[in-house]
């Protein structure tokens, strides 16, 4: 039994809350340490998960010896700086998604980390799920056949609040990065990186992509249609279409939930997996599992799909 990981948590806001709560349902990590700019926001939320270590600055958080990993809960903006500042200290890193705010970004990272001979992983957490594992392994076995089509949906409503992160773009607001990059990252997993993209953006009252509408082509004919939104709860489902049979998963289909299999012929099989938490933690057992194995990147989500992930984005935003 090897000792749990010490996690040190660089922002206090609602993700870094979530993750800190998950952590207490797995050996494989504890939250050791917490930095924020705010002295009084990093003993807020130390005191309320039980946390030894607080810090009012970064450099402090990734300076301090009892943090083996660092995970990055600040917005977009801030992700690649504070996960260079880790990565510069010699700590290996967990970014919280998406990945940075453009694939430059991204490519800088992974640059950095590989020359450091350092782990480094976006935290989409969906990719370690158990029903994920369960969708992947059919899709490996060849149960749908050839995926045809890939469908998934992110809207979540908001109230227009300039000064939210959401609509701020400051701190890199945008419906985008923060829900479409999860059916993004589905299609991806599913499918690659598509040669086409036809997009449809709308701005919100902020200026900052309020609603986008995504089609994305590949080599092998196959399509994804993708869509987010900041303006109404959406049913969060996803879709994997084959020519042999579907799989329809539930909402939310990016946090823990059921899935069905259905035949071409319509014959349909339930899968059901339980979980406890909010399913963040599974991220950090991957992560607690490659450094015990002295692998660099993650398998399940590797650096050089998080950077086409970022190109993708960047192409549906237009920009360079």
């Amino acid at each position: 039994m090897t000792e749990p990981l010490g996690w040190g948590l660089i922002g206090t806001g609602g993700i870094a809350h979530a993750f800190a709560a998950d952590l207490t349902f797995t050996d494989s990590g504890r939250a050791a340490a917490v930095g924020s700019r705010d002295m009084d926001s990093a003993n807020r939320f130390a005191d309320e998960f039980g946390i030894p270590n607080r810090h009012a600055s970064y450099e402090a958080l990734v300076a301090d010896p009892d943090v083996d990993v660092v995970y990055v809960a600040t917005p977009h903006p801030m992700h690649h700086p504070n996960a260079l500042l880790a990565l510069r200290a010699g700590k290996p890193v967990l970014v919280e998604k998406a990945f940075t705010m453009n694939a430059v970004e991204a490519q800088e990272l992974v640059a950095v980390a590989r020359t450091e001979g350092l782990f480094l992983m976006e935290a989409m957490w969906t990719r370690f799920l158990p029903h994920i594992a369960v969708i992947r392994r059919l899709i490996g076995e060849g149960a749908l056949g050839d995926i045809v089509t890939v469908t998934a949906d992110h809207g979540q409503w908001f109230a227009h609040d300039p000064e939210f992160r959401l609509f701020a773009p400051e701190l890199g607001g945008g419906a985008l990065l923060d829900l479409g990059v999860y059916p993004v990252s589905f299609a991806s997993m599913v499918l690659g990186t598509p040669d086409r993209i036809v997009t449809l953006v709308d701005p919100a009252f902020t200026g900052v992509d309020g609603q986008t509408s995504m089609l994305f082509g590949y080599a092998s004919g196959a399509q994804a249609v993708l869509t987010c939104t900041l303006s109404a709860k959406s049913p969060t489902r996803g879709a994997i279409v084959g020519t042999d049979a579907r799989i329809e998963i539930d909402g939310e289909f990016y946090a823990p939930t059921s899935f069905t299999l259905i035949s071409r012929t319509g014959e349909r099989t339930h899968f059901e997996a339980s979980h406890e938490g909010r399913g963040l933690w599974h991220q950090a057992d991957e992560v607690a599992r490659c450094l015990h194995e002295g692998l660099l990147e993650s398998p399940l989500m590797p650096l050089d799909e998080s950077i086409s992930i970022m190109q993708t984005m960047d192409a549906v935003l237009g920009h360079d």
